[in-house]
């Protein structure tokens, strides 16, 4: 009898101590289970700490960064481009032709660049850089003219509104010492056009000292590399203008053999590459009233451009002895437009009746109101035309082709 209620007692003993053993095991899972599901949101919530830590640290590191630089080199050494108060828009000049203003996409000439007129002989370089210093002029800006052909006329640039009272002008003997006076007179900030009529005739001092005959080779080139390295800083600083009127020679061997550029202009490739403004002029007729030349048409390509699209070509009429026909382009554009009709040789205006082109030119002329007129309402159509998307209107779209015409023009740009 014992004996069975000591084995009942020792059976009773053991389902107490397994029953102990199994709740004390569960108690502890759920223990650990609650501590590392706390490790989870501990390392979670300390990742996030870490990573903003690790933001603050970098920004303290920039911001010590840009203090050093301020301090060393000066304000405005660096600044953050959309925070910093400069000019969202370029301040421009305008050329002194309307046509030519719309197509730069800008209004005129960027201040604080550098812009290359370029083309061959007699074609209108020069009349176009005395138009844009007419018009700086107008601004009450004083403006250099650098005559290194010696060859300036003054009464072509009285006649085309040039105060040449208020003109500096220059006859360097040497391409040393008339880049050094443009350097220094830009570094004055005092200046708003520096025009250099040309860049051939800017013959280093040491081609002057030599024999005639002697190669000197790329020593142009070179003058005008260092040239332009020293000047970009300071015009940018100075907001003036610097026009480099440039000649071109044609090229007798082409690397790329036939359809390769035939015409380069003089003072090697630094000058192309400043530029943020290249204009391509040419002669492409000529103006006459009856048997006598009254004038010449050019056209000006905008080869490059880095504010606005480039390659748009404008047709201009140079008038001898007074530059920029105005009235002529407004009128091309006008009839192009359709703001100006035209039957046979009679054009028509606000119910006005012209029987010549002369006729409408002399009645511009004498009425100004009217020619500003017609000019705002060309204005607003040409840049509602730039910012309307050809999509929108059924055009074609955009094909890449690929001509010989046109590497030539991207080589001699």
């Amino acid at each position: 009898m014992a004996r069975p209620l000591r084995g009942a007692c020792s059976l009773r003993r053991f389902l107490l101590e397994s029953e102990g053993h199994w709740g004390g095991l569960l108690r502890k899972t759920s223990q650990f289970r609650n501590f590392s599901s706390g490790g989870r949101t501990r390392s979670k919530s300390d990742g996030r700490e870490s990573n903003e830590d690790n933001i603050s640290k970098k920004d303290l590191a920039l911001q010590q960064a840009l203090d050093q630089i301020t301090s060393s080199f000066g304000k405005g050494s660096i600044m953050w481009l959309g925070r910093s108060v400069s000019h969202r828009q370029v301040p421009v000049i305008s050329t002194g032709s309307f046509a030519l203003d719309m197509a730069l996409g800008t209004g005129g000439l960027p201040k604080g660049r550098v812009v290359e007129i370029y083309g061959p002989e007699a074609s209108g370089k020069t009349t176009l850089a005395l138009h844009v210093i007419a018009e700086a002029q107008k601004q009450g800006g004083y403006c250099v003219f650098v005559d290194a052909e010696h060859a300036l006329d003054p009464a072509l640039a009285e006649a085309i509104g040039v105060n040449t009272e208020n003109l500096l002008l220059s006859q360097p003997d040497c391409g040393e010492q008339a880049l050094s006076l443009v350097d220094t007179l830009i570094r004055s900030g005092s200046v708003d056009v520096v025009v250099v009529d040309s860049v051939a005739a800017l013959v280093p001092k040491g081609e002057l000292d030599g024999e005639m005959g002697d190669a000197h080779m790329a020593m142009q080139a070179r003058l005008m590399s260092q040239a332009l390295r020293k000047l970009s800083h300071s015009l940018s600083l100075s907001q003036a203008i610097l026009i480099f009127v440039n000649q071109v020679r044609s090229k007798l061997s082409t690397f790329g053999g036939f359809g390769g550029p035939t015409e380069v202009t003089c003072g090697g490739n630094a000058l192309k590459f400043y530029a943020s403004v290249r204009l391509n002029i040419k002669r492409t007729g000529f103006i006459k009233r009856g048997e006598e030349t009254t004038g010449t048409q050019v056209q000006v390509k905008i080869v490059k451009n880095k504010l606005a699209p480039p390659f748009r070509t404008v047709q201009l009429e140079l008038e001898f002895g007074k530059g920029i026909c105005r009235n002529s382009e407004i009128i091309d554009l006008a009839l192009k437009h359709k703001f100006i009709t035209k039957s046979g040789t009679t054009y028509g205006l606000n119910d006005l009746t012209f029987r010549t082109k002369e006729t409408l030119k002399q009645f511009l002329d004498g009425n100004e109101s009217i020619r500003e007129e017609v000019t705002t309402k060309l204005r607003e159509k040409l840049v509602a035309e730039t910012t309307k998307d050809p999509e929108d209107e059924g055009q074609k779209p955009e094909e890449i082709v690929s001509t010989d015409e046109d590497s030539a023009t991207a080589v001699e740009a």
